[in-house]
C-alpha cells in the first residue's frame, strides 16, 4: 500500500556558515525537520560532509564578498528548483579580539564585512528571489539573523564584533518594517556565550567569570539556541517580527 503524500511540501532554507558550531547544528536540525537546506562556508568540514544527501547543498563562499554571495545564491536556487524558498538564517560570522586602540583596520573591516555587510548581501539576494517568484507555495518567508549578547552588552576587546552584531539587530528591525507586506518575518536570535569554536579564545579565567555571572550557572550550547531558530522558521513564528530574542542563560538580565 502506498503511503499518503505529505500534506506539507518541502521548503528550502538557506543557512550561511553551516560547516561547524551553531550553523552545523542548524543544518542538522532543519534536515531532520524535512527542509531542503543550502549552506556555505569557506571550507567544508568532516561533520558537514557526513550529512551529504539529496536535501543538502553546499558551496564554498566567503560571506561578505558580493560576487561570491551572488554566485552561491544563484547556485542554491538552481539546485532547489521548484522547491519554494522559505527561509534565510544569517549565521556566518567571525570574531577578532583586541583593544580598539591597537586593533588593525584590516581586522575591523573583515569583521564588519563578514558579520554585517554579508548579512545585508544575503538578505538582499533572498528578497530578490521572493519578489520575482510568484505562485503556489512561493509566498511568505522567514529571515533569522544570528546576532549576539555582545552586541547588546559589549565585551572588552570585542568592540568591532559588538558593533557588527548591534548593526545586525538594527538591520532586523528596519527590514522587518520593509518586508512585512510580503509576509516575510525578520528576527534576530542573540546567543550568550556558547561552547563552540568561537569561544575557545576565552581563557579559563574568563570562562569561569562568565559562568559565575550567568544565573543558570553554565555556558550555553548549540542545543540551547537551535530550537528558537526552528520556532521562528516554523508556523508558530508567523506573527513575530522585528524582535531580538536573547538566549543567554540570564547573563544579560
Amino acid at each position: 500500500m502506498t503511503p499518503p503524500a505529505s500534506s506539507t511540501p518541502k521548503r528550502h532554507v538557506v543557512v550561511t556558515g553551516g560547516s561547524r558550531g551553531l550553523g552545523l547544528g542548524l543544518v542538522e536540525a532543519l534536515l531532520a525537520d524535512g527542509y531542503r537546506v543550502s549552506t556555505c562556508s569557506r571550507a567544508p568540514s568532516e561533520a558537514l560532509e557526513r550529512l551529504t544527501g539529496p536535501d543538502l547543498f553546499w558551496r564554498p563562499c566567503r560571506i561578505g564578498d558580493g560576487d561570491e554571495v551572488r554566485g552561491f545564491f544563484d547556485a542554491a536556487i538552481a539546485w532547489g528548483g521548484d522547491t519554494p524558498l522559505w527561509g534565510l538564517v544569517n549565521n556566518a560570522g567571525i570574531a577578532r579580539e583586541g583593544v580598539l586602540a591597537t586593533f588593525p583596520d584590516i581586522d575591523s573591516a573583515e569583521v564588519i564585512q563578514t558579520n554585517l555587510t554579508g548579512a545585508i548581501q544575503t538578505a538582499r539576494a533572498f528578497l530578490r528571489v521572493k519578489l520575482t517568484r510568484r505562485g503556489p507555495g512561493q509566498g511568505g518567508g522567514r529571515i533569522v539573523n544570528i546576532s549576539s549578547i555582545i552586541g547588546q552588552r559589549g565585551y572588552v576587546g570585542l568592540a568591532a564584533y559588538s558593533a557588527s552584531k548591534a548593526g545586525l539587530d538594527g538591520l532586523t528591525r528596519a527590514l522587518a518594517r520593509e518586508v512585512g507586506r510580503l509576509n516575510v518575518t525578520v528576527n534576530s536570535v542573540a546567543p550568550g556565550y556558547l561552547t563552540t569554536e568561537m569561544s575557545v579564545a576565552l581563557s579559563a579565567g574568563q570562562r569561569e567569570q562568565i559562568v559565575r555571572r550567568t544565573p543558570l550557572g553554565r555556558l550555553g550550547d548549540v542545543a540551547d539556541v537551535v530550537p528558537v531558530v526552528r520556532f521562528l522558521l516554523g508556523e508558530g513564528g508567523g506573527y513575530i517580527t522585528g524582535q531580538t530574542i536573547t538566549v543567554d542563560g540570564g547573563i544579560g538580565c
